[in-house]
């Protein structure tokens, strides 16, 4: 392959895309009642029930599939006995048929082939496809070593190819979902209680009496379980305080908002510590007994009064004082929420360790409406022979971030660009789950290392804009097709749930376990994938913590008795954290030892310059990133982004609301297509918001093609952090342009 000739091809071996979903399909998904109560009625047809978890989102929801005997899904369900979602479904999870039936779909193996000077993609069979792949990863092996093989990857079909990179060799393994979203609160919760947070994370939000969401946008990002908690506690009268330059969906519902000056969260985070430790509101039993450093950050904290964070973040200093107050009128039952999405600023790791200190103070760790202690069930690992030992792989290519305890996308890709004196080279991509042009930013450095690769290959069920770039694309089924491994996630009590499929595959798509086993066969890795198939796999691993295939087949969850001890810490009974203390530690001596800031501190970020309005952007209810955009589903309930601007805004601006405007961010960049405006109070005027996961460009995906804008596209400087090397995306402005401002545009 002449890499300086691989450019982005549109899929144009696909064929005619873009047929609406069958009426039978779609009638059968009853949107009213989805969206008021979560719960589907089932329609008394004669209907096979499968188990199943969902893959729209990483809450995986256990539910049933039901379909008819010419293969037709025709709804899902959740399933009653699930704790990540109590029989019920949020809308993405209902609509996941859609995945299924979208027509849009790769439906063959594809292999980039040059046919009179144009590359274009041609069909192949799986046999071509993964001999060529195994090829290319063979040849990369001998030549450079296996770790010059990376894997980037996102969801359950990860596990299985993280399974045959390590018995190849490669240690190389990274996913968006740690350094562009969740990884600097792991960091910040690990250094101040020893214990990441996880997923799903161990918020008592149905016994908590004070909710505190700190750009988390409960409600919209519908993580199931905690959106019905926190419906819950706000029936029980648990007062609710939203920080958000946005007045977002649980802003509504919540007795306090705030509207923070975006960039400013730890200066509100110093001065309600302030608040809590001079006003003497702290928990004083549960510091003296379980914190490290009290003294420290009493005074490190003595400076930052509400007066001195009302200058910095504009919210009042009665305000700060009540909501303060507030939180310790509640305390132990409080929770200031850890987020999802975190990687803002690039000071990201001491934004979390605030809020974990904050948590710290008011005694909720471990205490009933806090935080309880997680338990999940630990799944054996089919025996196969002991991995191969790396040369080195993510932890040397981030070694840079001493607290970075995942591999860092940005770092995998920056390494991927030729240079001279290469340390760690990566040559190769296999690129799984994840549209890695949507998900991490800065376009440019993911083009460079592109076109420094020798092969790219592929997976995914849909023809997303990363497929553009492979050399091979390998057709994935949906997760209603296939089996996959099984869910077992931390919660109060231990569950585990199975994948099985409803359906056989459609078209000529496989599942992941399938490929990763059958190239591991042509890499001479069989002793690694010593089994038939799969349900041989499940079925040893279920019977080896007391259940079995047969069993789960019919229950779809399976709930166990906790083991590791209580779900509280229990009163007059000693508690050890994993920390180096022991105990909570609210001055670090390990980040001291490191020559870094043992406690959280203020440093002023850029604001924008005139004329410019700070990019701000999450997630909408009916969408997961940009994979569902083009669910036929899904689309119907929200099929393009629109751009939050203030009414002060639109007055300097001269927008109308409906108008398609254009934005050009601090570097030149203008973006692709369109964006419709919507004019609201609920954005303050130094900002401008809109939903992530649209703008796709792929003309193949009929119905997300062009909807308006990609803010990824938009995201061009990031700010990384030093601690775990987070990818800061909040410090990106753009300006308003009611004309196209470019003068050419390759749609």
């Amino acid at each position: 392959m002449n890499n300086s000739r691989r450019s982005f091809i549109k899929l144009s071996a696909l064929g005619a895309s873009g047929v609406a979903l069958s009426s039978a399909a779609f009638s059968a998904i009853p949107i009213k009642d989805t969206i008021n109560s979560g719960v589907a009625k089932i329609d008394p047809l004669p209907l096979k029930r499968t188990a199943t978890y969902c893959e729209v989102c990483f809450w995986k929801c256990a539910a049933w599939a039901f379909s008819d005997e010419q293969g037709t899904i025709h709804k899902i369900i959740g399933n009653q006995n699930d704790p990540h979602c109590f029989g019920r479904l949020c809308p993405r999870g209902t609509g996941g048929v859609g995945m299924y039936s979208d027509k849009d779909r790769l439906k063959h193996p594809l292999i980039r082939t040059e046919i009179n000077g144009k590359q274009e993609f041609k069909e192949a069979s799986w046999e071509e496809a993964l001999n060529l792949v195994a090829s290319k990863m063979q040849t990369i092996k001998d030549q450079y070593g296996p770790e010059s093989m990376a894997l980037i990857k996102h969801g359950s079909p990860g596990s299985h190819l993280e399974h045959l990179f390590k018995a190849y060799g490669s240690d190389t393994i990274a996913e968006p979902a740690y350094a562009q979203c969740r990884g600097p609160r792991e960091t910040g919760f690990g250094l101040t209680f020893g214990s990441w947070v996880g997923s799903p994370e161990p918020t008592d939000i149905r016994d908590t009496k004070c909710l505190v969401l700190i750009g988390s946008h409960l409600g919209e990002n519908m993580h199931n379980s905690q959106v019905q908690e926190m419906s819950d506690a706000i029936d029980n009268g648990a007062k609710i305080i939203t920080v958000d330059p946005r007045f977002s969906t649980v802003a509504s519902k919540s007795q306090f908002w705030l509207p923070i000056k975006p960039s400013t969260d730890i200066a509100l985070l110093l001065s309600w510590m302030h608040v809590l430790i001079y006003e003497d509101l702290y928990n004083k039993e549960y510091v003296e007994k379980y914190g490290h450093g009290f003294k420290a950050l009493k005074k490190h904290v003595k400076p930052f009064s509400p007066e001195w964070a009302y200058g910095i973040t504009a919210i009042k200093p009665d305000q700060i004082r009540k909501t303060a107050r507030a939180m310790a009128a509640a305390a132990p039952s409080t929770i200031v929420h850890p987020g999802r999405h975190v990687t803002w600023y690039g000071d990201d790791s001491q934004r979390a360790r605030a809020v974990a200190i904050l948590n710290g103070l008011l005694g909720s760790w471990g205490n009933k409406g806090g935080f309880y202690f997680k338990e999940k069930i630990k799944i054996p690992k089919y025996p196969h022979p002991k991995y191969p030992h790396p040369k080195w792989g993510w932890k040397e290519i981030g070694e840079k971030f001493p607290f970075a305890e995942m591999g860092n996308t940005t770092e995998v890709i920056k390494a991927s660009i030729a240079s001279e004196n290469q340390k760690y080279p990566i040559k190769g991509w296999f690129v799984a789950g994840t549209n890695l042009v949507a998900s991490v930013p800065q376009k440019n450095i993911i083009e460079k290392a592109v076109e420094s690769l020798e092969f790219i290959v592929v997976m995914d069920t849909m023809p997303m804009e990363i497929t553009g770039y492979a050399d091979v694309i390998l057709p994935e089924c949906t997760y209603l097709e296939r089996y996959d491994g099984l869910r077992s996630s931390p919660n109060r009590e231990p569950s585990v749930a199975l994948r099985a499929p409803a359906v056989e595959p459609q078209y000529n798509t496989k599942p992941a376990w399938w490929m990763a086993k059958e190239l591991g066969n042509r890499l001479g890795l069989a002793d690694y994938f010593d089994f038939e198939n799969i349900e041989e796999v499940l079925d040893w691993q279920l019977k080896q913590i007391g259940s079995s295939l047969k069993e789960m087949k019919k229950i779809g969850v399976k709930n166990f008795k906790r083991k590791s001890g209580p779900l509280y810490l229990e009163k007059g009974k000693p508690y050890e954290f994993p920390t180096q203390s022991g105990k909570i530690e609210f001055y670090s001596e390990e980040l001291a030892g490191m020559g870094l800031d043992p406690m959280p501190v203020y440093t002023p970020h850029e604001t924008p310059d005139s004329g410019f309005y700070r990019l701000n952007y999450g997630r909408s209810p009916m969408h997961t990133f940009s994979r569902t955009i083009n669910n036929p589903n899904l689309s119907d309930l929200t099929d393009e982004n629109t751009l939050w601007v203030n009414p002060k805004v639109a007055r300097i601006e001269n927008l109308k609301k409906g108008q398609e405007v254009w934005l050009e961010n601090q570097d030149g960049i203008v973006s692709q297509f369109p964006i419709k405006v919507r004019v609201t109070e609920r954005i303050r005027w130094d900002s401008v918001y809109m939903y992530h996961g649209f703008g796709h460009n792929n003309k193949k995906l009929s119905r997300a093609h062009g909807k308006g804008i990609s803010d990824t596209d938009m995201i061009t400087r990031i700010k990384v952090d030093p601690l775990m090397g987070g990818t800061g995306m909040r410090g990106n402005f753009v300006k308003i342009h009611a004309e196209n401002p470019a003068k050419e545009v390759l749609i």
